[in-house]
Protein backbone atom coordinates (compact mmCIF):
# COMPACT_ATOMS: atom_id res chain seq x y z
CA UNK A 1 0.00 0.00 0.00
CA UNK A 2 2.61 2.42 0.68
CA UNK A 3 5.01 1.39 -2.01
CA UNK A 4 6.56 4.94 -3.37
CA UNK A 5 5.80 6.19 -7.18
CA UNK A 6 8.39 5.50 -9.99
CA UNK A 7 11.42 7.38 -10.85
CA UNK A 8 10.90 10.38 -13.20
CA UNK A 9 12.90 12.27 -15.41
CA UNK A 10 15.65 9.19 -15.81
CA UNK A 11 18.56 10.34 -18.49
CA UNK A 12 21.37 8.99 -19.67
CA UNK A 13 24.22 10.73 -19.75
CA UNK A 14 28.24 10.25 -19.99
CA UNK A 15 28.11 7.80 -22.75
CA UNK A 16 31.02 6.54 -23.76
CA UNK A 17 32.00 3.62 -25.50
CA UNK A 18 31.80 0.97 -22.50
CA UNK A 19 29.65 3.21 -19.73
CA UNK A 20 26.87 5.40 -19.37
CA UNK A 21 25.69 7.53 -16.94
CA UNK A 22 21.89 7.12 -15.68
CA UNK A 23 19.95 9.87 -13.13
CA UNK A 24 16.54 10.28 -12.18
CA UNK A 25 14.46 12.07 -9.61
CA UNK A 26 12.21 10.73 -6.62
CA UNK A 27 8.95 12.75 -6.20
CA UNK A 28 9.41 14.78 -2.91
CA UNK A 29 8.01 13.74 0.29
CA UNK A 30 8.26 9.96 -0.30
CA UNK A 31 10.63 7.70 1.50
CA UNK A 32 12.93 6.05 -0.76
CA UNK A 33 15.99 4.11 0.75
CA UNK A 34 17.00 2.80 -3.12
CA UNK A 35 16.57 1.90 -6.26
CA UNK A 36 16.80 -0.96 -8.53
CA UNK A 37 18.02 -0.28 -11.98
CA UNK A 38 16.91 -3.03 -15.07
CA UNK A 39 19.58 -2.70 -17.86
CA UNK A 40 19.20 -4.50 -20.83
CA UNK A 41 20.48 -5.03 -24.53
CA UNK A 42 17.99 -4.51 -26.77
CA UNK A 43 19.53 -7.57 -28.85
CA UNK A 44 18.91 -9.68 -25.57
CA UNK A 45 22.16 -10.87 -25.47
CA UNK A 46 22.69 -9.15 -21.86
CA UNK A 47 20.52 -8.41 -18.87
CA UNK A 48 21.61 -6.56 -15.83
CA UNK A 49 19.94 -5.67 -12.55
CA UNK A 50 21.67 -3.60 -9.69
CA UNK A 51 19.98 -3.19 -6.49
CA UNK A 52 21.22 -0.35 -3.95
CA UNK A 53 19.38 0.06 -0.58
CA UNK A 54 20.48 2.62 1.92
CA UNK A 55 21.70 5.18 -0.56
CA UNK A 56 20.12 8.23 -1.21
CA UNK A 57 21.64 8.16 -4.55
CA UNK A 58 20.39 9.36 -7.50
CA UNK A 59 22.31 8.50 -10.26
CA UNK A 60 24.52 5.25 -11.25
CA UNK A 61 27.03 4.62 -13.62
CA UNK A 62 26.54 1.76 -16.02
CA UNK A 63 29.73 -0.33 -16.42
CA UNK A 64 30.93 -3.29 -18.89
CA UNK A 65 29.01 -2.26 -21.54
CA UNK A 66 29.46 -3.46 -25.37
CA UNK A 67 30.54 -0.54 -27.54
CA UNK A 68 27.95 0.54 -30.40
CA UNK A 69 25.54 -1.25 -29.01
CA UNK A 70 21.54 -0.24 -28.07
CA UNK A 71 20.11 -0.28 -24.12
CA UNK A 72 16.96 -0.10 -22.27
CA UNK A 73 16.76 0.61 -18.81
CA UNK A 74 14.06 1.53 -16.58
CA UNK A 75 14.23 2.22 -12.81
CA UNK A 76 12.20 1.55 -9.67
CA UNK A 77 12.69 3.18 -6.64
CA UNK A 78 13.04 0.72 -3.18
CA UNK A 79 10.42 2.24 -0.16
CA UNK A 80 10.18 0.75 3.07
CA UNK A 81 7.21 -1.56 1.94
CA UNK A 82 8.27 -2.68 -1.54
CA UNK A 83 9.06 -1.47 -4.65
CA UNK A 84 7.58 1.09 -7.04
CA UNK A 85 6.77 0.31 -10.23
CA UNK A 86 9.41 0.21 -13.18
CA UNK A 87 10.07 3.80 -14.79
CA UNK A 88 9.28 4.23 -18.41
CA UNK A 89 11.21 2.60 -20.77
CA UNK A 90 14.91 4.61 -21.62
CA UNK A 91 16.73 4.06 -24.84
CA UNK A 92 20.37 4.61 -25.75
CA UNK A 93 23.43 3.64 -27.67
CA UNK A 94 26.97 3.47 -26.41
CA UNK A 95 29.41 5.23 -28.34
CA UNK A 96 32.24 3.56 -30.86
CA UNK A 97 35.65 3.59 -29.50
CA UNK A 98 36.60 5.87 -31.85
CA UNK A 99 34.02 8.45 -31.00
CA UNK A 100 34.52 11.26 -28.62
CA UNK A 101 32.22 13.62 -26.71
CA UNK A 102 31.21 16.99 -27.87
CA UNK A 103 33.79 19.39 -25.69
CA UNK A 104 30.58 21.43 -24.49
CA UNK A 105 29.13 18.17 -21.83
CA UNK A 106 32.11 18.05 -20.11
CA UNK A 107 30.89 21.34 -18.41
CA UNK A 108 28.17 19.84 -17.01
CA UNK A 109 29.88 18.09 -13.92
CA UNK A 110 31.08 15.24 -14.91
CA UNK A 111 28.74 12.85 -12.98
CA UNK A 112 31.11 9.51 -14.18
CA UNK A 113 34.40 10.44 -12.92
CA UNK A 114 32.95 11.27 -9.67
CA UNK A 115 30.82 7.78 -9.68
CA UNK A 116 34.45 6.12 -10.26
CA UNK A 117 35.86 7.94 -7.80
CA UNK A 118 33.60 6.94 -5.60
CA UNK A 119 34.09 2.80 -6.45
CA UNK A 120 37.98 3.70 -6.88
CA UNK A 121 37.57 4.72 -2.62
CA UNK A 122 34.91 2.10 -2.17
CA UNK A 123 37.22 -0.37 -3.70
CA UNK A 124 40.12 0.81 -1.81
CA UNK A 125 38.08 0.42 1.43
CA UNK A 126 37.22 -3.05 0.38
CA UNK A 127 40.94 -4.03 -0.38
CA UNK A 128 41.67 -2.63 3.42
CA UNK A 129 39.29 -5.24 4.86
CA UNK A 130 40.18 -7.94 2.69
CA UNK A 131 43.47 -7.60 4.03
CA UNK A 132 43.22 -6.63 7.70
CA UNK A 133 40.39 -9.95 7.60
CA UNK A 134 43.64 -12.16 5.73
CA UNK A 135 46.07 -10.63 8.57
CA UNK A 136 43.81 -11.80 11.21
CA UNK A 137 42.74 -14.69 10.02
CA UNK A 138 47.07 -15.87 9.65
CA UNK A 139 47.61 -14.62 13.23
CA UNK A 140 44.39 -17.01 14.14
CA UNK A 141 46.05 -19.75 12.40
CA UNK A 142 49.53 -19.19 13.74
CA UNK A 143 48.41 -19.00 17.32
CA UNK A 144 46.36 -22.16 16.68
CA UNK A 145 49.68 -23.99 15.25
CA UNK A 146 51.66 -22.91 18.25
CA UNK A 147 48.65 -24.07 20.96
CA UNK A 148 48.65 -27.25 18.85
CA UNK A 149 52.72 -27.50 18.86
CA UNK A 150 52.61 -26.87 23.11
CA UNK A 151 49.03 -29.69 23.10
CA UNK A 152 51.31 -32.21 21.52
CA UNK A 153 54.47 -31.42 22.81
CA UNK A 154 52.82 -31.91 26.52
CA UNK A 155 51.33 -34.81 25.01
CA UNK A 156 54.22 -36.68 23.79
CA UNK A 157 56.23 -35.72 27.16
CA UNK A 158 53.10 -37.64 29.04
CA UNK A 159 53.36 -40.59 26.49
CA UNK A 160 56.78 -40.48 27.20
CA UNK A 161 56.95 -40.88 30.79
CA UNK A 162 53.95 -43.64 30.82
CA UNK A 163 56.01 -46.01 28.15
CA UNK A 164 59.47 -45.57 28.65
CA UNK A 165 60.41 -48.93 29.77
CA UNK A 166 63.04 -48.91 32.49
CA UNK A 167 66.38 -51.03 31.47
CA UNK A 168 65.81 -53.92 34.18
CA UNK A 169 62.33 -55.25 32.38
CA UNK A 170 63.43 -54.22 28.92
CA UNK A 171 65.83 -57.74 28.28
CA UNK A 172 64.59 -59.18 24.95
CA UNK A 173 63.30 -62.60 25.08
CA UNK A 174 63.97 -65.18 22.26
CA UNK A 175 61.34 -67.28 20.65
CA UNK A 176 62.24 -70.07 22.45
CA UNK A 177 60.66 -68.64 25.53
CA UNK A 178 64.09 -67.88 27.06
CA UNK A 179 66.40 -65.02 27.96
CA UNK A 180 68.99 -64.42 25.96
CA UNK A 181 72.16 -65.55 27.64
CA UNK A 182 75.77 -65.89 26.74
CA UNK A 183 77.30 -69.64 27.15
CA UNK A 184 79.96 -69.99 29.03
Amino acid sequence: PDRPPSPVNVTVTQLKANSATVSWDVPEGDVVIGYAILQQRQDGQMQRFIREVNTTNRACVLWDLAEDADYIIQVQSIGLYGESQASKRVHFRTLKETDRLPSNSSNQGDITMEGLDEDRQLQTGEIIIIVAVLLMWAAVIALFCRQYDIIKDNDSNNNKEKTKPSSEHSTPERPSGGLLRNKV
